[in-house]
């Protein structure tokens, strides 16, 4: 006994085989028999619905060919759908074979072919000494190609730098100018406040621990070496290789995402006197000052707490800061300050100009700029800490 769905308004064909007709005039009819299925009208984006709920009721055994002599029009959705399907058989063990193609509709079918994405296959998750060795190799070598790429930014600025000295005219003073106030005067009132609080804590923390041995006064030489040696101008570095690494990458990449740097380069103007320059000069003036503001405000919170925890007064500090404290610390820390620019001006500008032509890459690169900077600059306080040690400083 047949039974028949009232819900089920596809036509049926004389034969009892499923055929697909929609107002658009496209039909599917196949033929268990011959294992052919005849496709004809317009296959386009307003049949692929029906057309693929017609090829999943076609098994791969009871499917040879797909015949298209019949068809009027193929479009890009219609030839994903035939790509499908022959995907689908061919996973079954069987060849699905194509015929009476136009060669438009030929063509079509290899383009969308080519464009499907290839299956991938989960990695061996197995470990071994091999594969480790030649991961941590791979890692090695792209850190050793990363290390002199930084060093040949390093150098292309300091070569435009000396040609800028022998040649006054090439140099962007104006542009420098503008890269001081966005390096160093915006970022005065974060680096006081950061500075000033840490101050704060120190005189704290370190009232606390001193006052169980009745040497308070010492907290005076604990701010100011502290301050004034490396937590001053690490700090700062850091502060400044969040916001002005970041800002370089973005800039640069942004200029290099709309091809302003090759417009500026068929003009005649050169990228790294233009825009490496006056930021990396930028830097080199203007971390120094930062670092000797971030050092004033830590000894100003600092005296400030000492004040209020341990009685310690104002005039006591200065004296205290004067008498215990020698002029070496501060030099030590400025000493630090051209260094941690460079590293924070070359990585900003080399990130920026890895950057592709989209969005995705242009934040993948700042971000890589900040953690690198930052990372960079610590590794150089902990190589200058030894090298001070060593030396007796």
């Amino acid at each position: 006994m047949d039974s028949h769905d009232p819900t089920d308004d596809t036509p049926r064909a004389p034969d009892g085989h499923a055929e697909t007709n929609g107002d658009t005039g496209f039909s599917v009819h196949h033929d268990p028999a011959s294992g052919a299925l005849q496709l004809s009208g317009p296959f386009t984006i307003s049949a692929v619905t029906r057309a693929k709920a017609a090829f999943d009721d076609v098994t791969a055994e009871a499917l040879e060919n797909v015949d298209l002599s019949k068809l009027t029009h193929l479009d890009t959705a219609g030839a994903w759908a035939l790509v499908t399907l022959r995907t689908r058989i061919g996973q079954a063990g069987r060849d699905l074979k194509i015929t009476g193609a136009s060669d438009k509709m030929a063509s079509l079918l290899e383009s969308v072919t080519r464009a499907m994405p290839e299956p991938t296959s989960p990695k061996d998750q197995r470990f071994s000494l091999s594969v480790w060795l030649d991961g941590f190799g791979r890692k090695v070598f792209a850190g050793v190609l990363f290390l002199r790429a930084l060093t040949a930014y390093l150098g292309m600025f300091l070569h435009r730098l000396f040609r800028a000295l022998r040649h006054p005219s090439e140099f962007r003073f104006t542009a420098f100018v503008h890269h001081c106030e966005e390096v160093g005067l915006r970022a005065v009132p974060i680096v006081a406040l950061m500075a000033f609080l840490i101050g704060v804590v120190l005189a704290f923390q370190g009232s606390t621990q001193l006052r169980q041995f009745g040497a308070e006064v010492f907290v005076v030489d604990l701010i100011a070496i502290s301050i004034l040696r490396e937590l001053g101008i690490l700090l700062t570095s850091i502060i400044v290789a969040g916001r002005t690494a970041s800002a370089f990458t973005a800039a640069i990449g942004s200029m290099k995402m709309r091809e302003e740097i090759d417009a500026m380069r068929t003009l005649g103007l050169d990228p790294a006197m233009t825009l490496f320059v006056p930021r990396i000069l930028a830097l080199l003036v203007m971390l120094p000052i930062l670092g000797l503001i971030a050092n004033l405000a830590g000894l100003f919170g600092g005296g400030l707490m000492a004040w209020i925890d341990l009685g310690i007064s104002p005039a006591m500090f200065q004296t205290r800061l004067v008498e215990g404290t020698s002029v070496e610390h501060v030099f030590v820390g400025l000493i630090k300050a051209p260094v941690f620019a460079l590293i924070i001006g070359v990585v900003g500008c080399h990130a920026g100009m890895q950057v592709q032509s989209n969005a995705e890459s242009l934040g993948r690169m700042t971000s890589n700029a900040v953690v690198t900077a930052i990372f960079a600059v610590i590794v150089a306080d902990a190589v200058f800490s030894i090298f001070f040690a060593r030396i007796g400083i």
